[in-house]
């Protein structure tokens, strides 16, 4: 029985080990056009999106050109099936850009910001613009 318990509790250990490692974030990709996220805006160019610090919540937003960075908060996304591609996601509302998910491939949990009081007011001045633009990523060390 001792065994039994043992082995249960290495076993549940090294499950949400798995499953930490899973929940990381660290992609790389080219955005051809300017974006924001929150109150941060970015210029077109190479990026580096991975988690910071030990939870999944805080994001760090690398431009690799000019070596700017920001810290971003997120939140968890859920499918319900894998996404079949590592991806970054953005809302186009006019001519505006606003970065929305990050996906890793094969995984259903994906990281999301929350929507801007800019995109907000702009979604709402200008109803029918709004369209989804999805950006090919590379995961990253």
């Amino acid at each position: 029985m001792k065994n039994l318990r043992y082995f249960l509790l290495a076993f549940t250990a090294l499950s949400m080990t798995t499953s930490a490692y899973a929940q990381q974030t660290n992609v790389k990709a080219s955005v051809p056009f300017d974006f924001v996220v929150g109150n941060q805006a970015y210029a077109a160019g190479e990026y580096s999106i991975k988690t910071e610090g030990v939870g999944d919540r805080v994001l760090r937003i690398d431009n690799t050109a000019d070596a700017s960075s920001a810290m971003v908060l997120s939140d968890t996304c859920v499918k319900l099936e894998p996404s079949d591609k590592t991806k970054l996601v953005f809302h186009r509302v006019g001519d505006s850009y606003f970065l929305y998910q990050v996906w890793r491939a094969g995984n259903s949990e994906g990281r999301e910001f929350p929507i801007s009081r800019s995109e907000l007011l702009l979604t709402y001045n200008h109803p029918g613009t709004e369209e989804t633009i999805i950006i090919a990523a590379n995961i990253s060390n």
